[in-house]
């Protein structure tokens, strides 16, 4: 949380002035499951941010967490921008046939940069593909934190295949920490399908696999719906829904609330 709050604090003081086109609006990484290939533009700082609340249970185990999951981004050149990404602080509620108990604390943050190695025209049906890579050093509190370095690397394209119709696909490979502490490697996919009526308003369906969920576990499968309306041109809001359909560790459901804005 303290890495978020400092670059919020260094780049909104240092960002330049943009002119604003009429055709320049945000483009947010949220809410989908999959990220987008574009990047935020030299000099241009970017928060995207929401309230996000999961639910899972096993048997008669219910959990009900809460959290905020908020990306900054910093455009240090017109293709490349640095991302710091993380869940902020948490809130756990746990309840079994033996009473309820509650958690809080501080989650994992990453580092990361995406470049934009193919760009696409604006209304062209070219393939936009860029490169993301995170690394999650150990940090967090409490029983949301992470004791090992862990990490992923991920392809992401932009496809405007229809008049209004889109298709955004990620491809990649992460380290990840499970709940007894022991990292393993897993591959990653996700792909929303978007559908923009107009310029400002974006309706989506996406999907996120991970194989395996956990060391010598099985593959998890999300699915995730929801919309995008963007006021003006710098602030987009989002609500989305989704749930797990395979795997023991997806949330069912979740549910979010987001708003993202650019300077």
């Amino acid at each position: 949380m303290a890495i978020l709050s400092f670059g919020i604090a260094i780049v909104l003081s240092t960002a330049p002035a943009h002119a604003q086109s009429d055709e320049d609006y945000i483009n947010p990484d949220r809410p989908g499951i999959a990220d987008g290939s574009t990047t935020v533009g030299q000099g241009r700082f970017q928060i995207e941010t929401a309230i996000q609340t999961e639910f899972r249970h096993d048997g008669d185990e219910h959990d009900r967490t809460m959290f905020f999951p908020t990306l900054l981004r910093y455009g240090f050149a017109d293709k490349l921008e640095v991302r710091v990404e993380g869940n902020t602080y948490s809130w756990m509620r746990q309840k079994d046939s033996s009473g309820t108990s509650h958690s809080d604390g501080f989650a994992p943050t990453s580092i990361g940069l995406k470049y934009n190695f193919v760009d696409a025209p604006e209304g062209s049906k070219q393939v936009s593909v860029g490169a993301i890579a995170r690394v999650f050093p150990p940090s967090g509190s409490g029983d949301f934190r992470n004791s090992r370095t862990t990490g992923d690397f991920r392809l992401a394209a932009d496809w405007e295949f229809a008049d209004n119709w889109s298709l955004n696909p990620n491809i990649g490979v992460g380290v990840f920490q499970d709940d007894t502490n022991r990292t393993y490697t897993a591959g990653l996919f996700a792909a929303t399908l978007n559908f923009n009526p107009s310029k400002t308003v974006n309706f989506f369906a996406d999907t996120g696999i991970q194989t395996p969920e956990e060391k010598g576990g099985k593959t998890s499968v999300i699915i995730d719906g929801g919309m995008a309306y963007i006021i003006g041109h710098d602030i987009q809001l989002d609500l989305s829904v989704g749930t797990g359909i395979s795997g023991s560790t997806p949330p069912h459901p979740f549910l979010a609330a987001g708003f993202s804005k650019r300077f």
